[in-house]
C-alpha cells in the first residue's frame, strides 16, 4: 500500500453514510482527502472523487500507518456503530500523533470515552437535527423573489443585532453590497430610505442584491455568521 509522504489535509476512517458524504463534500471543495475502509465496492466508488482511498483488513496500528494515516493533519473515524472499533482505531490514530482526531459517535457513553483518550465528538444525527432546529426558530427572511439565478428581493425581520443604527451606521451597501428599498416600521410601509432613519428591532426590511449576500446578512441577524 502507498506510504504518504507528503501531509495530507483530511483523513476519512469507515465509509457509512455520513464518512462518504463527509468525503465527497471535501473532497469537491478541493481538498485532499485520504479515505480507508473494508468494502472494497465503497472504496471503488470513492475512487471517482480521490485516489487517495484504500481497502483494509483490521484496523490496527500496522494498517492504518501502512496506508498513510499519521500524514493527515486531521482524521474523522467515522465508525460509530462497532464502539470497540471506533475507540481502539481512535486510539491508535490518536497515538500516532495525528494533530486532531474527531470521532462519530452514536451514544453519550460512547462520546465520554472517546473524549477521553484526546478526540473531538460529534454526533451527526443529533448535530444535524439542532442545527435544523435553530435555522427553523432563527431564521428572519419572510418572503423573497427571485430575480435572476443568483439575485433576489427579499424581506427579512431586524433582531438585536442591528438595533438602534441608523440606515447609514448598519451600512448594508458596503458590508453586504445589498440595497433597502422598503422598510416597515411601525404598521408603517417606508420607501424613501434616507440615511438617517433608525432600525429598530422586528423592523421588516426589503434588500435586494445576491442571494448570497443576502444569505450572510441573515446569517448575521440570527447570530449564526
Amino acid at each position: 500500500m502507498l506510504q504518504h509522504k507528503a501531509i495530507i489535509e483530511f483523513g476519512i476512517i469507515g465509509l457509512g453514510r455520513f464518512g462518504f458524504a463527509l468525503a465527497k463534500t471535501l473532497a469537491d471543495a478541493g481538498k485532499e482527502v485520504l479515505v480507508i475502509d473494508n468494502n472494497e465496492s465503497k472504496i471503488k466508488q470513492i475512487r471517482n472523487i480521490t485516489e487517495n482511498a484504500f481497502v483494509v483488513g483490521p484496523l490496527d496500528k500496522e494498517t492504518l500507518e501502512d496506508a498513510g494515516i499519521q500524514n493527515c493533519g486531521t482524521v474523522i473515524v467515522c465508525i460509530g456503530e462497532k464502539i470497540d472499533v471506533s475507540i481502539l482505531t481512535t486510539l491508535n490514530v490518536i497515538g500516532m500523533g495525528v494533530p486532531r482526531v474527531i470521532a462519530k459517535a452514536i451514544s453519550y457513553e460512547q462520546g465520554m470515552v472517546l473524549e477521553k483518550i484526546g478526540a473531538e465528538v460529534v454526533y451527526p444525527e443529533s448535530d444535524m437535527a439542532i442545527r435544523l432546529a435553530n435555522r427553523l426558530l432563527s431564521s428572519s427572511i419572510l418572503d423573497s423573489i427571485e430575480l435572476t439565478e443568483d439575485v433576489a428581493i427579499a424581506e427579512l425581520r431586524l433582531t438585536s443585532k442591528i438595533a438602534d443604527q441608523t440606515v447609514l451606521q448598519a451600512n448594508l451597501r458596503k458590508k453586504y453590497n445589498l440595497n433597502i428599498i422598503a422598510l416597515e416600521q411601525n404598521g408603517r410601509t417606508i420607501t424613501d430610505i434616507t440615511p438617517d432613519i433608525k432600525l429598530k428591532v422586528n423592523d421588516k426590511i426589503v434588500v435586494v442584491g445576491k442571494r448570497v449576500k443576502i444569505k450572510k446578512f441573515e446569517e448575521f441577524l440570527t447570530g449564526l455568521h
